[in-house]
């Protein structure tokens, strides 16, 4: 599954955003384990902005970042302590601009299973693993509906089950987009964010 993946995710060409902003990367982990995981983080309910949303660890590029992939790996090594040699990069997805003007690019990494990762608590209060098949069976709980450029864009939402005692996980947003592209160009689903899907939409102003 993972190589057809890597295979894929090289023959695409993802779309980038050539507008001078403000620039951001994350890092899309898949834990290679038997049935393969994503890893998603849990932001910190005490921040100013995006609190006690999840999200994909990365962050701002810095002015000493030689590129953004370098943004990417190290957020991922400041956020969950996770060491960038042990990041195998597979490819790359198409920008995405941020409600607050950031141009956001992702990019997609194979990591161990089972490596001590550690939540820096001044950013985050989670990291956890959904199954990839989670997302391969679109298990969306509905579709969120926004008014872009006079289109609408369909981004799923996710409810993911956490551990007792506390909220449930939510996945949507950004990070959802990123899943759409990686479920589709990565494991040829149909899926696309510029077309209606089945079930229950939620118009959502922005």
């Amino acid at each position: 599954m993972l190589e057809t993946l890597r295979q894929r995710l090289q023959a695409h060409r993802p779309r980038r955003m050539h507008a001078k902003l403000a620039e951001a990367a994350v890092l899309v982990p898949i834990v290679d384990r038997p049935e393969p995981t994503l890893l998603f983080t849990l932001r910190a309910s005490h921040l100013s902005t995006h609190s006690g949303q999840v999200a994909f660890p990365g962050g701002k590029r810095e002015p000493q970042d030689d590129d953004l992939l370098v943004t990417a790996l190290r957020e991922s090594e400041e956020e969950i302590a996770l060491p960038r040699h042990q990041v195998t990069v597979i490819g790359q997805l198409s920008d995405v601009l941020s409600l607050h003007g950031l141009k956001v690019t992702p990019f997609v990494g194979i990591i161990p299973p089972d490596l001590p990762l550690v939540a820096d608590e001044n950013e985050l209060d989670a990291i956890f693993e959904v199954p990839l098949e989670h997302f391969l069976e679109d298990r969306r709980t509905h579709t969120d509906v926004i008014q872009r450029n006079g289109n609408k864009v369909y981004i799923p939402s996710y409810r993911i089950p956490a551990e007792s005692g506390m909220d449930d996980y939510i996945i949507w947003g950004l990070s959802a987009m990123m899943l759409v592209e990686l479920m589709s160009e990565g494991f040829g689903l149909s899926m696309s964010v510029l077309h209606r899907p089945e079930g229950k939409l939620r118009l959502v102003s922005n």
